[in-house]
């Protein structure tokens, strides 16, 4: 009966979520980082290496369950009365893409790319390298950069192409309330072969095994009176918030989340971030995504626990929106 309560979960985000259009990966900065032979790595670091000298802009990221909700245009908003949603909480994750853009006309890319993680031709096609990147908890630092390599000027929008989240949900299986991890492969293709959640091994089976992977691809652990139990599948929208969609509208299948910058000491009230080229000290720059209600589902049961076997699945598993800060 556990095999098949788990098995459930598989089955129902699989056929639940909606196939996005193609996938185009942001564009290129100079020079870019692509192998063509398979990388040698197995596992991705927690723990980015600075280099470089003098003041630096630093970025970290935020998991805040009560920042505002909003929809892919960025507006507010609300779980539909059909639905039901809870606020994962997150374990690590990963950008592919980091750019500055100066206004609100600056097209993807035509801004300071400040950051794109390694890729690799190995399965294939061009896809990110999953083992080179850089799996950071809340607070850790995710990457950072010379203030003197960054063109002086004002900059009013953060743009950060999201690759891979791991997080954690609460989901009622056998009569019991259990905890389940998930390991989501948002970027527009990835290049894995193996990866860990809670210290667990994961070897993909499902999209052809090790190799590349298209958006949506994400693996399922959890551990149930004693026994544990892993999955894997290929699916799973996404909703990827750009306040500045009718200007700059993103590459299609990408996971680029958009926002205007804001300071601690005022927010909610947009302060462009200056970078005048004479700074002596540090920049930090915190990433604040909103995971309010961003793991949503079909409810059946209208208890607002997510139950796969009594028929609940999936909608949407992309986060809500994000406010960086400095």
């Amino acid at each position: 009966m556990r095999k098949l309560v788990i098995a459930a979960l598989i089955v129902t985000v699989i056929v639940s979520c909606k196939k996005k259009t193609t996938a185009e990966p942001e564009p290129e900065p100079t020079p870019t980082p692509v192998v063509n032979n398979c990388p040698t790595c197995t596992f991705p670091d927690t723990v980015f290496t600075q280099s470089g000298t003098g003041p630096k802009l630093i970025f970290k990221f935020k998991f805040d369950s009560t920042q505002v909700r909003l929809n892919s245009f960025g507006m507010p908003s609300t779980v539909p009365s059909t639905n039901a949603a809870q606020s994962p909480i997150f374990n690590g994750m990963s950008a592919h893409y980091i750019e500055l853009a100066p206004n609100d006309l600056t097209p993807v890319g035509g801004g300071k790319v400040l950051y794109k993680a390694e890729e690799t031709m190995c399965g294939g096609s061009k896809a990110i390298t999953f083992c080179k990147s850089v799996v950071s908890k809340e607070g850790d630092v995710c990457f950072a950069i010379p203030i003197s390599s960054i063109t002086p000027g004002s900059y009013k929008w953060l743009r950060v192409s999201l690759a891979y989240q791991n997080y954690d949900i609460k989901v009622r299986a056998n009569n019991q309330n259990i905890t389940g991890t998930i390991g989501s492969f948002v970027g527009f293709n990835t290049y894995v072969t193996q990866y860990k959640m809670k210290g667990a091994v994961m070897t993909p089976t499902a999209g052809g095994g090790a190799g590349n992977h298209a958006q949506g691809y994400w693996g399922f652990l959890t551990t149930v009176s004693g026994f544990t139990y892993k999955s894997d599948g290929q699916a799973a929208q996404t909703t990827v918030v750009n306040p500045n969609f009718a200007n700059s509208p993103i590459p299609a299948g990408s996971c680029l989340v958009t926002g205007a910058f804001e300071q601690f000491a005022n927010p909610g009230t947009g302060a462009p971030l200056v970078i005048t080229g004479t700074e002596t000290n540090d920049i930090v720059i915190t990433i604040s995504l909103s995971t309010n209600k961003s793991f949503e589902w079909k409810e059946i049961t209208f208890d607002g626990l997510f139950e796969p076997s009594a028929g609940e699945y999936v909608v949407d598993m992309g986060l809500r929106g994000l406010i960086p800060k400095y």
